[in-house]
């Protein structure tokens, strides 16, 4: 896996989290923007950054949302909107004009919004493992999870009047964060591994206050639904048949309100878990491929 570095950005005093595949860019290549998941860092991205074929032919650039890995930013309180408001400028702080996005989970909520903030710039959008919508009543009579009565008593449990200097997010949530991501796919290393990190991007008192506001982030989020019309560059959907946090038939639904893009499209992937790009990375590599040389 490539090395995270740091890049200072105007908004909100922002200091972003990024990391490029082979730990270089090259000008003539087209680039793709990944964006991760909830209390996920670039490293999400490893099975992407070591496909060579991928690799060879995109710059592969992950940027950490406002929350996440090494991201961190003046203030307390930020939305998605935020976090791509920042990897816009994160691109022209590197230089690049053009680029596809891929986001899994909450980055399919960030990539969406690059296409709606840099509609000239965005060339496609591949969604994993995602829903449009918000933590929405019509969401959950379609089979989606229901966040907030779960995050509730974790967001108690972080809130403190006094400074937290040995706070370590608990094992029930960092089991959560895997367990519902990876699913089957979660292996013991891959388990271990994603532990440690959430237990070193969140440790101590500011730990505490980032990972508290990405929840809220993600269980106050607004929905997208009625700006879809807006996205016209190509959109490829694809949500894992085992998804334990949003169903097939709500993607099935949701790709069809794309009704601009130049070609909306959408695949169940058979078995594959909430975070897809780690679960089927074959599948993903190869829907981002063929984008690329489609639509470059």
């Amino acid at each position: 896996m490539a090395n995270t570095k740091t890049i200072k950005v105007p908004h909100l005093g922002t200091t972003a989290g990024y990391a490029f595949a082979n730990d270089s860019y090259d000008a003539s290549k087209p680039t793709c923007v990944l964006i991760n998941s909830m209390c996920m860092t670039a490293a999400l991205f490893k099975h992407q950054f070591d496909d060579v074929e991928l690799s060879d032919a995109v710059n592969l650039l992950a940027i950490e949302p406002l929350g996440h890995g090494a991201t961190i930013c003046t203030s307390e309180h930020f939305t998605y909107w935020d976090s791509a408001i920042m990897a816009v400028q994160v691109l022209d702080a590197l230089n690049i004009d053009k680029f596809f996005a891929l986001g899994t989970s909450q980055g399919g909520w960030v990539v969406a919004r690059l296409g709606l903030l840099a509609p000239s710039r965005v060339q496609g959008l591949i969604l994993l493992g995602t829903s449009m919508d918000c933590e929405s009543a019509g969401s959950r009579g379609q089979g989606s999870w229901d966040p907030v009565p779960f995050f509730k008593p974790f967001l108690q449990k972080w809130t403190s009047e006094g400074a937290t200097p040995d706070f370590v997010p608990d094992e029930d949530w960092r089991g959560a964060c895997t367990g519902l991501g990876f699913g089957a796919a979660g292996s013991a290393e891959n388990t271990a591994f994603w532990n440690g990190v959430i237990g070193d991007v969140y440790k101590g008192d500011e730990g505490r206050r980032k990972l508290k506001m990405a929840t809220i982030c993600l269980s106050e989020r607004d929905g997208l639904l009625l700006r879809l019309e807006y996205i016209k560059c190509p959109v490829h959907w694809l949500q894992g048949t085992d998804d334990a946090v949003f169903p097939v038939k709500l993607a099935e639904e949701q790709i069809k309100l794309f009704t601009a893009s130049k070609d909306a499209k959408f695949d169940a992937v058979e078995g594959g878990a909430h975070y897809l790009s780690a679960s089927n990375p074959k599948q993903v590599n190869t829907a981002l491929l063929a984008m690329v040389k489609t639509y470059a």
